[in-house]
């Protein structure tokens, strides 16, 4: 079980994914290549032959561990990083000048110690409040690194910490589980090896994605001992920060099979309706394309800082134009003064513009208090009390999750009152993006507004209030073979994945409007049960049908529509179908802005 990678990315921190290069550590050409090749050689023979060589010099490198860090500093680190990022604010830097100045005893007019004293406590002060930041993160990682896994070692699924994943890796994944590192999914519990995912960490989506084996792994490695067996090598791209992107070959059982983004499980994704899948570690902690996104852990300054950083700045002019105009004063009097006066003899020959330079620099000692260093101390005070308050907000508790507010860092506290702009592709990233069906159009007919009683229906969730008895008469009746084909084509076109939880249907759709059309079908006696990747369950008024599904056209910008084809079972459902064509399909419009749902009707055909 091996992999290939490069240990350093060439895609620098803040760069934005080239989808047009094609990511290959190689740094030899395709006419290099072609010129190494036998003119007699078989293709094949030679992939293998070159997957074979490229395998030995990785075996010495060693293999990337699974270990993640976000904190800033460690022990030995922390001391002077920590003086460096304070040393970038100028009062800092300006009390440090001065701590040299009065060092020097032909300018200094204050005890040098008087400055080192306060300057050591506003030092002091923002150090434990950075130290109680950086040791939340280190406890955090902590936490994150030590989670546990299935490991394949010596032959078998064994516990193992996530820290102590490497690459090359042949782990097993449960229901709910965090995908620990980038892997290639080998197979699932699930038809096919379909794997079902949520990718809300990676991308704030909260609908399912799935992912799907090749079938050769599908086929062959299923069980523990032919995974712990398993001796396939992978050629791919170096790592990188491109989440919905992956190149790469597969060497196993003499042939080559090629990968893309939907045989990989990135890190951070949870697994869903599976209830095991397999996969090999590809990626491994600071390589993972999460972690690549990620970037290096900077030192972030506030408005606030930089305002305070720009008012220092202004003072310290004033104090050098003040320092100035004194020891411009001074030069003059000792000229005009001072050298005639031999009661205020000092007993050296200095001249009146020797002494007036080092009384300038007395004056910037002497002046010292002009510049406000317990402001940073203040400001880092408010700072801290501040997150407190954010923490025990009551009205940003979450009470439906438990989840409370947390400042996760007492530095950017005041940015949050300083937002100007906010930026969405749409409005459910901002709300909460709750659909209710509420009304519908079926062949020009309008359905609306008393509310009816759903409890015929063993499969209502009891949560749809509609409003209109007559739409529950024609579902009955059948009088209008329109209106159940309207909520036949709910119940069957869709993304929607269903999950059983202690008996009840639970459905996860893709989008809250698509979740909404599918429960309201459900309510009204076409229940979506079950799926895999080539069929589709359907109770229709308590009649449990699958249909063999040949093609899904997702909705696209273009068609601004979903379309399905299937293939009914044997005991047709309509018979119109069975009259006309073996095969039906629909399509599921997407209602327009200011649209009510199903408004328009849903274009279909059968």
């Amino acid at each position: 079980m091996n992999t290939e990678r490069e240990s350093e990315t060439t895609f620098e921190e803040d760069s934005q994914p080239n989808d047009e290069v094609v990511p290959y550590s190689d740094d030899e050409t395709e006419d290099d290549l072609e010129d190494q090749e036998p003119a007699v050689e078989p293709e094949q023979n030679r992939v293998n032959r070159e997957a074979e060589e490229i395998q030995e010099p990785f075996k010495k490198e060693g293999r990337q561990n699974n270990a993640i860090k976000t904190y800033k500093y460690n022990v030995f680190t922390f001391l002077p990083l920590n003086l460096l990022e304070q040393f970038k604010r100028a009062a800092n830097l300006y009390f440090l000048i001065l701590l040299i100045l009065q060092t020097i005893p032909q300018i200094s007019t204050l005890a040098w110690y008087t400055t080192l004293v306060p300057f050591l406590v506003v030092l002091g002060v923002t150090a434990i409040k950075d130290l109680v930041d950086d040791v939340a993160r280190h406890k955090m990682d902590k936490e994150i690194n030590n989670r546990t896994c299935e490991v394949i070692k010596d032959g078998r699924f064994k516990i193992a910490k996530w820290k102590e994943i490497q690459v090359g890796d042949v782990i097993r994944l449960k229901k709910n589980d965090f995908v620990p590192a980038d892997i290639l999914l080998l197979s699932s519990s699930e038809p096919n090896s379909l794997c079902y995912v949520e990718t809300a960490e990676l991308d704030g989506e909260t609908n399912l994605k799935f992912k799907m084996a090749l079938e050769i792994t599908h086929q062959y490695l299923q069980k523990e001992n032919s995974l712990a067996t398993f001796d396939g090598f992978i050629e791919c791209e170096e790592p990188n920060n491109r989440l919905d992107k992956f190149t790469g070959t597969l060497f196993w059982r003499k042939t080559s099979f090629p990968l893309d983004a939907d045989r990989i499980l990135l890190r951070g994704c949870v697994i869903r309706n599976t209830d095991f899948c397999h996969g090999l570690v590809i990626f491994a902690g600071a390589d993972t394309k999460m972690m690549k996104n990620s970037g290096k852990t900077r030192f972030k300054r506030t408005k606030i800082d930089y305002l305070m950083n720009y008012m220092v700045y202004t003072i310290f002019v004033v104090l050098i134009l003040l320092s100035a105009g004194l020891a411009i004063g001074h030069a003059y009097w000792e000229a005009q003064v001072g050298n005639y006066s031999w009661y205020l003899y000092s007993g050296e020959d200095a001249t009146p513009s020797y002494r007036g330079f080092l009384n300038f620099w007395g004056y910037i000692i002497v002046l010292n208090t002009l510049v406000p260093i317990s402001l940073y101390v203040s400001v880092e005070v408010i700072r801290l009390g501040q997150s407190h308050f954010i923490n025990w907000d009551l009205q940003m508790y979450y009470a439906e999750k438990d989840t409370p507010a947390k400042a996760r860092t007492t530095t950017l506290n005041e940015q949050l009152g300083q937002i100007h702009y906010i930026f969405s592709d749409k409005t459910g990233t901002l709300t909460q993006n709750i659909m209710t069906f509420k009304k519908c159009c079926i062949n020009g007919h309008i359905y609306g507004p008393k509310q009816v009683d759903f409890s015929w229906n063993m499969y209502a969730d009891g949560k749809l209030a509609f409003y209109d008895h007559y739409l529950i008469e024609q579902i009955q009746s059948g009088k209008e073979p329109g209106v159940r084909q309207f909520f036949f084509l709910l119940a069957v076109c869709h993304t929607v994945m269903v999950d059983r939880l202690d008996g009840q249907l639970n459905y996860q759709a893709a989008s809250p409007d698509e979740g909404a059309l599918v429960s309201a079908a459900r309510n009204f006696g076409f229940a979506f049960l079950a799926r895999t990747q080539n069929t589709i369950t359907i109770s229709e008024l308590g009649t449990e049908r699958t249909y063999k599904v040949l093609a899904i056209l997702d909705f696209n910008s273009d068609r601004k529509r979903m379309s399905i084809i299937g293939r009914p079972p044997s005991e047709h459902v309509y018979k119109s179908l069975i009259e006309t064509h073996a095969l039906f399909s629909g399509t599921r419009r997407r209602r327009a802005k200011n649209e009510p749902l199903g408004s328009g009707g849903f274009p279909h055909t059968c």
